[in-house]
């Protein structure tokens, strides 16, 4: 019998960048609130590693989708506050309409198979 590879295995990441998006559409957070609400979207299997987000919002930062600044109000250290830029908001909008066009195809797949059985 051969091994089988579940269909959905190694796609799941590629849902990182919009979902750190969606969940900076709020308003500005910090990067641990980032981390504790993208696990909610369900694209990530067990706590997202908090290397990986940072090593995100560092690159959407790079590429103009998310700003940061160093919040210093308050006890303890300074802690880095990230929101959404313009081009963000416009990005998130993207994969926005690309995911409902992957959910309706898939829903058309799924009702003709349905309807085959």
């Amino acid at each position: 019998m051969s091994r089988r590879r579940h269909p959905s295995r190694g796609k799941k990441e590629r849902y990182i960048q919009p979902s750190i998006l969606l969940s900076l559409h709020g308003g500005p957070t910090y990067g641990y609130e980032v981390i504790r609400t993208i696990h909610q979207f369900g694209f990530l299997e067990g706590s997202a590693p908090p290397g990986m987000i940072y090593r995100h919002l560092r690159q959407l930062e790079e590429d103009g989708l998310v700003s940061s600044q160093w919040d210093t109000k308050g006890a303890g250290p300074a802690k880095r506050i990230y929101q959404l830029t313009l081009d963000g908001e416009e990005m998130l909008v993207q994969w926005i309409d690309y995911m409902e066009s992957q959910a309706k195809n898939l829903m058309s797949f799924i009702e003709t198979y349905r309807r085959m059985t």
